[in-house]
């Protein structure tokens, strides 16, 4: 069986903010001080964009300094746990599910995103635990230390666009994209 690629699924497949391939990331080596493209998912590491990047946007993306960033902003869906700072929300007074039903429910929300089936923001505001529910998880910017430090490094560490994977804080447990 041979597969095709059209134009449209070639688009769909890149990040609109980076211009790179869906699963890349750039990263700044610590050594050289230089972006580098990096894909987790594959354990590969390259010093020159991979193939199939859209190089005028990641050229964009660059002259933004928006891999670099001093402050984020973002927007998170929190579930909070019984064992939680505080176990209670706008939604639940006693929130008595365990940390693991809160993780099960971050992965089914992070499934239902990526699959197209609900935008981010209508889950947040209907799911998420944070009073930031009501715009649609929206965080504002931030800088270092004005978040809890798991939270912030997820944070710092995600691309424009791109959605983290599970992340656990004092608050409970969150899905975070990153948006500015």
């Amino acid at each position: 069986m041979v597969s095709i690629l059209t134009p449209n699924m070639l688009i769909q497949s890149l990040n609109p903010h980076t211009g790179l391939p869906r699963g890349w990331q750039i990263r700044i080596s610590k050594t050289h001080g230089q972006e580098y493209y990096y894909n987790p998912g594959k354990s590969e590491s390259v010093w020159t964009p991979p193939e199939g990047t859209d190089q005028e946007a990641l050229d964009l993306y660059l002259s933004k300094n928006l891999h670099k960033p001093k402050k984020v902003r973002a927007r998170h869906i929190l579930v909070k746990h019984r064992d939680s700072r505080r176990p209670s929300s706008w939604k639940e007074q006693n929130i008595t599910r365990s940390k693991e039903e809160a993780v099960d429910l971050i992965k089914k929300y992070k499934s239902q995103i990526e699959s197209g089936e609900v935008p981010f923001e209508e889950l947040a505001g209907e799911s998420s635990d944070c009073s930031s529910h009501a715009k649609g998880g929206d965080l504002g910017f931030f800088g270092p230390g004005e978040m809890q430090p798991s939270f912030e490094k997820a944070t710092f560490g995600l691309q424009v666009g791109e959605l983290s994977d599970v992340v656990e804080s004092d608050s409970g447990i969150h899905l975070i994209e990153r948006t500015g």
